[in-house]
């Protein structure tokens, strides 16, 4: 999967727009977009900072395993979609139990 596959693959995860990912990583909608598209190839900061947005490391956005567990777990689908101060809470939960 190349990049451009993988920056949609995961927004869509996450359940949000082009545009609210343009958004959170501080990029235009329309420069987002042509990458999601593959006319446009993102450099390297750029990827850093789609993979802020989406709350995951650059490490996770290349790693095909965590891809494949979002496609296969749909608890860690659900875990995924959630925002990091819903996750701490998630963890401390689970801490309590």
């Amino acid at each position: 999967m190349d990049v451009s596959e993988r920056i949609r693959f995961f927004r869509e995860q996450k359940g949000i727009t082009v545009n609210k990912l343009a958004t959170l990583a501080g990029i235009s909608q329309s420069f987002l977009r042509e990458i999601e598209l593959g006319n446009k190839k993102p450099t390297v900061e750029t990827v850093s900072l789609i993979c802020d947005a989406l709350n995951i490391t650059v490490k996770d956005f290349f790693d095909d395993g965590v891809q494949s567990a979002l496609l296969d777990d749909e608890l860690i689908q659900q875990i995924y979609r959630l925002s990091p101060e819903q996750r701490e809470r998630l963890g401390e939960f689970l801490k309590a139990l």
